[in-house]
C-alpha cells in the first residue's frame, strides 16, 4: 500500500488532484475482504490521503458481503459465467438504514430487488447514530476532522518511513503539520516519532475513537488495527 500511494503521487503532473476509493460495486465490500478491524483502518486511509475520497454506500457503517442463493442471483455476469466467483451481487444488496423491516430500503409489504444481511437490524445507520465508538462514528469524525484541517483537506502529501506493517505519512499545508499512522497488522507495534514531533505531538483520533488529546514522547504505540492522526501539541 505504501509502494502504490507512493507510486500514485509520484507519477501525477504538477498539479494534478489524485482520488481515492477502498469500495465500490464491482468489488467484494472492504470490510469482507479485509475484516471489520482493518476496514477502520482503511476508512482512516481513505479520508487522509491527499485527493479527492469516494465512499461506497455502507461502508461507513461496515456493511459486509450478502450471500446470494443461486435462484436470488441478479447479476447478469454471474448467470452467464456461474460458480467461478465473479458474482457482484453480494456487494449491492440494499443499503441498512434502520432495524424495521427491509431496513427501510422500502416498505414492509415489499420484496427488496434483493435480500439484506442477517445483521441488518444491529449493523445499520440508526443504531450506529446511538454508539459513539462505531464505524459511523468514527467515518464522521475523520471526515470533521478533515473539513476542519487545511492540511487534511489540501495539504501535500510526504511518505515517512516506518518499521515493516505501519504505513506513515505526513500532510503539510503551511504551518499545519499532520501525521497520519496505521497499523496494517493485528499485533501492536512501536514507531519512534520523526525528529520534529517528538515530544510535541498529541493524537487527534484514533481509529477505535478512545485516546483524543493524549500526549506522546519520542514513539508512538499502536495496538493491532489501529490508525492516528497525530498534531502538533498548541
Amino acid at each position: 500500500m505504501h509502494g502504490l500511494v507512493d507510486h500514485y503521487e509520484s507519477s501525477l503532473p504538477e498539479g494534478a488532484w489524485p482520488n481515492w476509493v477502498i469500495g465500490n460495486h464491482d468489488k467484494h465490500r472492504f470490510a469482507t475482504h479485509v475484516g471489520k478491524a482493518q476496514a477502520r483502518v482503511g476508512m482512516m486511509l481513505l479520508l487522509t490521503l491527499r485527493g479527492t475520497p469516494t465512499l461506497y454506500y455502507g461502508d461507513e457503517i461496515g456493511m459486509a458481503d450478502v450471500e446470494i442463493p443461486l435462484d436470488e442471483i441478479q447479476d447478469p455476469w454471474e448467470k452467464s459465467a456461474p460458480n467461478l466467483g465473479l458474482g457482484r451481487d453480494p456487494e449491492r444488496t440494499p443499503m441498512q438504514w434502520d432495524s424495521s423491516p427491509n431496513a427501510s430500503f422500502c416498505q414492509a409489504e415489499v420484496s427488496p430487488w434483493m435480500r439484506l444481511s442477517d445483521d441488518y437490524k444491529q449493523v445499520n445507520v440508526a443504531s450506529s447514530r446511538d454508539k459513539p465508538y462505531s464505524m459511523l462514528s468514527l467515518t464522521q469524525a475523520i471526515i470533521q476532522l478533515r473539513r476542519a484541517t487545511a492540511a487534511l483537506s489540501i495539504g501535500d502529501y510526504y511518505s515517512l518511513y516506518a518499521p515493516e506493517g505501519i504505513f506513515a505519512y505526513r500532510r503539510l499545508q503551511d504551518d499545519e503539520h499532520i501525521i497520519i499512522a496505521l497499523n496494517f497488522t493485528p499485533y501492536p507495534k512501536t514507531w519512534i516519532l520523526p525528529v520534529e514531533m517528538r515530544g510535541v505531538s498529541t493524537i487527534l483520533l484514533s481509529t477505535l475513537l478512545d485516546r483524543q488529546g493524549e500526549k506522546l514522547g519520542e514513539s508512538l504505540d499502536l495496538r493491532g488495527d489501529e490508525g492516528v492522526i497525530l498534531g502538533r501539541c498548541s
